[in-house]
């Protein structure tokens, strides 16, 4: 989750990038999730291990003097996304014609951030002068509503979707939405990607590589393709 870098500014300083998680946030129904909000109640062991990295990243800075910035991505999603989160799998189980599980009603609500959003808002960091340390959200800034992902899946696909209703998840949180000001003016940063257009440039994807793909030989799986 930390990855050394220069500044292309020329700077010999070194600084670490960590890659954090809005999950830090918690349980909460805040209009914006802003930096400044507290993140001392994390509701699941990812949550927790995010937080934890937050903190030793603030005493190896307070120790060392090293400058560190702190990133708190929101729900990430786009071409080779890992075949376990959910954009992903839904797209798979779609196409393929299986059920999908969706738990609670299908109304909670995730501030999806496209990967190239996210990437230049991590190219800004390098752009920084004398970073110190610093905490900052990249998303979207644009909630959406999980059913209205689906429903941008199954345009996308040209399929419908069977979805099959679980319970809510234990440390699965409502909502998301990201407060990028900090963002903005620190990174220069300004996420331009639709959930729209960014599901159908995943899709688009998805169909050149076929992630996954399966056959049973003798009751055994063998994978196909991989990327």
């Amino acid at each position: 989750d930390c990855a050394a870098a220069q500044s292309s500014k020329g700077q010999s300083q070194p600084f670490f990038v960590f890659a954090s998680s809005s999950s830090v946030y918690g349980e909460r129904q805040a209009e914006h999730f802003r930096e400044s909000d507290r993140t001392d109640r994390p509701i699941s062991p990812y949550a927790a291990s995010k937080m934890a990295g937050e903190m030793l990243c603030h005493t190896a800075h307070k120790n060392t003097g090293l400058d560190i910035v702190c990133l708190r991505f929101f729900t990430v999603f786009g071409p080779r996304q890992r075949p376990d989160l959910a954009i992903h799998k839904f797209c798979r189980l779609i196409d393929e014609g299986k059920p999908i599980e969706v738990y609670g009603d299908g109304g909670t609500q995730r501030d999806y951030t496209y990967i190239q959003d996210i990437v230049d808002g991590v190219m800004g960091v390098f752009e920084m002068s004398r970073p110190c340390f610093e905490i900052i959200n990249l998303g979207r800034s644009e909630p959406v509503v999980l059913k209205d992902m689906i429903a941008c899946i199954e345009k996308s696909l040209g399929k419908k979707a069977d979805i099959v209703h679980k319970p809510m998840q234990k440390g699965d949180v409502p909502n998301t939405f990201a407060g990028i000001e900090r963002a903005r003016q620190l990174l220069a940063y300004h996420p331009s990607t639709g959930i729209e257009e960014g599901i159908d440039a995943f899709v688009a994807w998805y169909r050149e590589n076929q992630a996954g793909a399966v056959a049973v030989d003798g009751g055994k799986a063998r994978e196909l393709k991989s990327v």
